[in-house]
């Protein structure tokens, strides 16, 4: 198992790897959303990936995988702990998606290196990281409208990292930052574009929705973790 000194080390590494600009193919026709699900009673987490059509959202795959954690809880370095039931979850998909939105932080993290970016280093595949809650960096003067958005600045460089994004009039912002192979206003057009009801982007939604399906599945005994297209 990786240490947390080699983890640390790797994100140093492949954060060089990013693609900040827009690398999506034209039209984008499938979407997904990835989210984890821990099990507060033993150390089994899971991970699923739902794939929806990107126009009309509805929901064309869906994979998850159950197992349990390999990393220990390190804030910075989440990813370890949830890449590795996703890149299970992710090789069962039938469908390859066009972008993915992961429920966590990509640039918008200490090293510049979140769970969005890793991912997306990891697959090649342009991602958004939309988190539900703020890592790093501030924000200012943020409209209580829906669409009203407030760049998220680092502290340390006054570099900007990310956006705060209000998707719902008067409702806590999601933050967004660039995972991968995408420019932060498309990041942030497109979750912006997924949050139709709620606060979350319905990619987050569904994704949280199936890997809470799939470790109650799995804990109430199935041998395997549920996968349903």
């Amino acid at each position: 198992m990786i240490t947390p000194t080699e983890a640390i080390t790797l994100q140093e590494q492949l954060r060089t790897q990013v693609i900040a600009t827009d690398a999506l193919p034209h039209p984008i026709r499938t979407i997904a959303g990835t989210d984890v699900e821990y099990d507060k009673s033993t150390n089994l987490i899971a991970g699923s990936v739902v794939v929806l059509d990107y126009s009309t959202l509805s929901v064309l795959a869906v994979a998850s995988h159950c197992m349990e954690v390999s990393f220990p809880y390190i804030p910075g370095l989440f990813s370890f702990r949830e890449m590795p039931p996703l890149l299970e979850a992710y090789r069962q998909l039938t469908i390859t998606p066009d972008l993915i939105i992961c429920d966590g932080q990509g640039l918008a993290h200490h090293r510049r290196f979140g769970l969005a970016c890793h991912l997306g280093v990891t697959l090649d595949i342009p991602v958004i990281g939309c988190g539900k809650t703020r890592l790093c960096g501030q924000y200012q003067d943020l409209g209580e409208t829906r669409g009203s958005v407030a760049p998220l600045i680092a502290e340390e460089d006054q570099a900007v990292i990310g956006n705060a994004l209000r998707t719902r009039d008067g409702i806590n912002p999601v933050f967004v930052s660039i995972g991968h192979k995408i420019s932060l206003p498309t990041a942030t057009g497109i979750v912006l574009k997924m949050a139709t009801q709620y606060r979350l982007p319905e990619t987050t939604r569904l994704a949280d929705h199936y890997a809470r399906l799939a470790l109650l599945e799995y804990k109430t005994g199935l041998n395997e973790p549920p996968v349903s297209i």
